[in-house]
């Protein structure tokens, strides 16, 4: 195994020892390099004994000195190899029920392990063999986060499509007990895995606790795109508070013996249960964030400290009208945060429009799937003040397109104003309703 070179930094460590573009980087200190996760466990030394692959096939061994995890070297690809795609057929995956004719990149399945340590992505390590999780353990590559979804191996090899769904289960016990830190989840479909299940994946995946930080159930996202596909229906009212009575009785008895809460209901249950969301006590220190745990009551207690920052009486020098697009599940409390922004600044007018989701369906309420058109279309006809203001969740990572292609700069264009995506931030947010920029 080996990775291809792809260029060199000038100045750098291997430019001074004339390694070309177009070589191969075959090992470092006697370890065989595959990709991104040995590169940079390997490079962590003072010393670096590589053997180079040059372009013409001859090898060369090659010392570096002094390079502090820094050698010069880039590569094709962030991974320095192929991105691993999912081998499972979930009854509830997201990917299978988008509309055709998006970009091709957003039908991609993946499930690879090593974008769970670099970005925190799900895995649900069906595509690892034993050698994989050596690796980890080796590397000590931690956390790990984990989209478990049953701890029942019969259910899950049903609800993944997968044979070794349920087999694989046994790699979260290896990881545990080697000390490798781990986030699960669980993608509660109504019927499947919640119920008396949820609590016993909730029971299985405790007993692994310290290694086991956080366990989340998130609620199966349909579309109205499932033509063909497993007949799934939505959470009513009453089975969202029994997730929530099932997550809140657990935690009670692990709280006695542990001090803590293990497990969290994403906040789209309380929505739909109509219940108030818990205070960021109950949260920690939101390892499951991003998984929409905790997000409505992190952003609310931010945007209410930020604006009792603010001086009584706060003026603008200038009358500023803003717009505020989101998604029907934060429309309440982004409406909230601007009443009582209005209330305590003068010379400000916020308008918040909630936009339903017409790509997806109604169902879809989180502000991170809405797409460009959806957007200006319930925005269309509207007054829309001196500046537009979008959840930076509606775009991709790279900050620049909209699920549907529409670029930043399209919808200005489009909506003849300037459209400012804001990260879900307390504080960042207040600072865009007032038209301040970062300092």
């Amino acid at each position: 195994m080996s990775v291809k070179i792809s260029s060199i930094k000038p100045h750098s460590p291997a430019s001074r020892h004339f390694i070309k573009a177009g070589s191969k980087l075959i090992s470092v200190n006697g370890h065989e390099i595959r990709d991104v996760l040995d590169y940079q466990f390997y490079i962590d030394e003072d010393i670096l004994d590589l053997v180079i692959e040059k372009p013409n096939g001859k090898q060369r061994k090659v010392r570096l000195r002094n390079c502090n995890g820094e050698t010069g070297f880039e590569f094709e690809t962030y991974l320095m190899d192929k991105q691993r795609p999912c081998a499972n057929n979930c009854i509830f995956c997201f990917i299978d029920q988008m509309p055709k004719g998006m970009r091709e990149s957003l039908y991609f399945k993946d499930d690879d392990a090593r974008l769970s340590f670099l970005f925190g992505n799900y895995i649900t390590l069906t595509n690892l063999g034993d050698k994989d999780i050596d690796r980890i353990i080796e590397m000590h590559i931690s956390p790990v986060n984990i989209s478990v979804h049953t701890m029942n191996p019969e259910l899950r090899v049903k609800m993944m499509g997968n044979k070794r769904a349920g087999k694989v289960l046994e790699y979260i016990k290896r990881l545990a007990a080697a000390g490798i830190k781990l986030n699960t989840q669980l993608v509660l479909c109504p019927g499947y895995n919640d119920g008396d299940e949820l609590s016993y994946s909730l029971e299985e995946l405790g007993k692994l606790y310290p290694a086991v930080q956080s366990i989340a159930a998130v609620p199966v996202g349909l579309t109205c795109h499932r033509d063909g596909l497993t007949n799934l229906n939505p959470f009513t009212k009453e089975q969202s508070l029994d997730v929530i009575f099932r997550i809140d009785s657990y935690n009670s008895s692990f709280l006695c013996y542990n001090n803590m809460n293990i497990a969290f209901a994403a906040d789209e249950f309380y929505l739909n249960a109509g219940l108030p969301l818990p205070e960021v006590e109950r949260y920690g220190d939101f390892p499951q964030l991003e998984n929409g745990v905790g997000m409505w009551s992190l952003l609310k207690k931010e945007s209410d400290e930020a604006l009792a920052d603010l001086p009584e009486d706060y003026e603008l020098p200038s009358e500023r009208k803003v717009t505020i697009a989101t998604g029907v599940a934060a429309y309440e409390l982004i409406k909230y945060i601007a009443e009582n922004v209005e209330k305590k600044v003068k010379n400000i007018r916020i308008n918040v429009v909630k936009i339903e989701n017409r790509l997806f369906g109604e169902t879809i309420t989180v502000a991170g799937l809405l797409c460009g058109n959806d957007i200006c279309n319930a925005l269309s006809g509207k007054e829309l003040y001196d500046e537009v203001l979008i959840p930076s969740v509606c775009l991709r990572r790279e900050g620049d397109l909209f699920l549907d292609d529409m670029s930043i700069e399209q919808m200005n264009e489009k909506l003849k104003i300037k459209v400012t995506p804001v990260e879900s931030d307390g504080y960042v947010l207040l600072q865009r309703i007032l038209g301040e920029e970062d300092e």
